[in-house]
């Protein structure tokens, strides 16, 4: 009974922050950033805005670098709980060829307001990047990723060269360090 439980619960807490399709039955999904400059923005924002083949242009890089990418958003209770962990490792990475990055999966409508608090509360301004989730679609999942179908976040992508590694769920500082010592050795 225990373990059904405990089986439960984690099964509860990973998909907590489930995505819910936002999509009206009379419009037409358009991916209205990628025809849009970072400079369409609100300059109230200044945080860095990708469109989607520019986010797969980012995480195809491949180099000696190692590259951890957090897809999150500002209303997931697990990927709030998770960022401290990240933002650890960014000051204790800071000599070393690592390059932590956080998307940030929130819609357009609160970039110039819940965002920017967000990341300024957290500290991670400077390495948020903001990605309009509701206009990713399949082709964006299939074409970047093995596992994540983007049904669910937080989501961490780990690429080094050749290698990469995906996690689903809520990391703790432990499988953080796990998976980042990995790719490290």
């Amino acid at each position: 009974m225990k373990k059904l439980l405990l089986s439960a619960f984690l099964a509860a807490t990973l998909f907590s922050c489930k995505k819910e399709a936002e999509k009206s039955e009379n419009t037409a999904v358009i991916d209205s950033i990628s025809n849009k400059s970072p400079e369409s923005v609100p300059a109230a924002v200044s945080l860095k805005v990708l469109n989607s083949q520019q986010t797969t242009d980012f995480l195809q890089t491949k180099n000696d670098t190692l590259y951890v990418t957090n897809f999150f958003a500002t209303w997931c209770g697990p990927c709030v709980r998770e960022i401290p962990h990240f933002k650890d490792k960014i000051s204790e990475l800071k000599d070393q060829p690592v390059k932590i990055t956080f998307i940030s999966l929130d819609t357009k409508e609160v970039w110039a307001s819940e965002v920017p608090v967000f990341v300024d509360k957290l500290g991670i301004r400077n390495n948020t990047i903001l990605l309009d989730g509701s206009q990713l679609d399949e082709k964006f999942f299939k074409n970047n990723f093995e596992k994540w179908d983007g049904g669910a976040i937080p989501f961490t992508y780990m690429r080094k060269g050749d290698k990469t590694d995906e996690y689903l769920g809520m990391m703790t500082p432990e499988l953080l360090n796990s998976k980042i010592d990995s790719f490290l050795k």
